[in-house]
């Protein structure tokens, strides 16, 4: 069997596109693949933040447009761009395991976002990070960041801000774990739904793909996103919502779920957990989305919206 990837060009992308491929050469069967890479209108679009130019979907949809003209046959996404819902003409297979989740903090001259001075300016593209940031630190400055990880760490480099937060597990797949200062607890920063987590995604009905597929997904790591991303869909989060969660393994067959969902000036932030059986995982998100719920979580996500 040949099998074609659909992945974005960039090095982080084609490092995970890479990182499927080798897995799937390895299965029985399977004779070659090929990565087909695309820029995708988020990646062209930098001059503007995501919330304003419809999301992270503008991140997956020339991947699958490219399947279902058969140009591709599978695409590989970072869980944190997959839009909660997907089109019906295609199927989320699952997650493979995960690499680190937190947040990381990198800067040339200080060592974490507690040594920062007042009025330091810090760099993120996420709401989500600017909230929990402003929530710990008043006094900080958080400004936009658009731009692939190069990108991103090349404008620190330049002295453009003092700090940026980005995605460990980026830094770690590409080597870059020098360029961490320090790893930020989730106590502090509750990771995006989906961090550090890779999906598979398929034309819907290509069921002899899907069942080569199985064992690259993995069934805890599946089941811990997608009580996140439950989360997230039940109070309609999108890239213009501060929103985190975060689920684990806390024991075998065991989760417990952690979401926050804030004001973009992190003056308000509310928060719930909820534990439970690891197969029960819908009913774990509920818990936690009703908690949520019962503090105005969804009056917080409409005014976030309308900011």
């Amino acid at each position: 069997m040949k099998i074609r990837i659909a992945s974005r060009e960039s090095r982080l992308a084609m490092w995970q596109a890479e990182h499927v491929r080798d897995r799937l050469l390895a299965l029985p069967g399977v004779t070659e693949v090929d990565i087909v890479g695309m820029t995708t209108q988020g990646d062209q679009i930098l001059d503007r933040s995501l919330s304003k130019i419809g999301g992270k979907g503008l991140f997956i949809k020339e991947l699958e447009v490219a399947l279902l003209e058969g140009r591709a046959d599978l695409a590989v996404h970072s869980g944190k761009d997959i839009p909660m819902d997907l089109d019906s003409d295609f199927d989320l297979l699952g997650f493979m395991t995960r690499e680190d989740p937190r947040d990381a903090f990198v800067s040339n001259h200080f060592s974490s976002l507690d040594d920062l001075p007042p009025g330091s300016v810090v760099g993120s593209s996420s709401l989500r990070r600017q909230a929990q940031v402003l929530a710990r630190f008043p006094d900080l400055v958080v400004q936009p960041l658009r731009g692939n990880l190069d990108t991103r760490l090349g404008k620190l480099d330049r002295g453009d801000y003092q700090a940026i937060v980005l995605a460990a597990a980026g830094l770690k797949r590409l080597g870059m774990v020098d360029r961490i200062r320090s790893f930020i607890p989730s106590e502090h920063m509750l990771p995006a739904v989906g961090q550090g987590a890779l999906g598979l995604e398929i034309r819907r009905g290509d069921s002899a793909l899907g069942d080569l597929l199985k064992p690259l997904v993995d069934p805890v790591t599946t089941a811990l996103v997608n009580a996140e991303r439950q989360v997230s869909r039940a109070l309609g989060g999108s890239c213009q919502t501060p929103l985190g969660g975060f689920a684990e393994q806390i024991s075998p067959g065991v989760m417990h779920l952690r979401a926050v969902v804030a004001s973009t000036d992190g003056k308000i932030r509310l928060t719930a957990h909820s534990h439970g059986p690891l197969a029960e995982w819908l009913d774990v998100a509920n818990q936690a989305v009703e908690g949520l719920r019962k503090q105005g979580a969804e009056n917080l996500v409409k005014q976030a919206r309308l900011a």
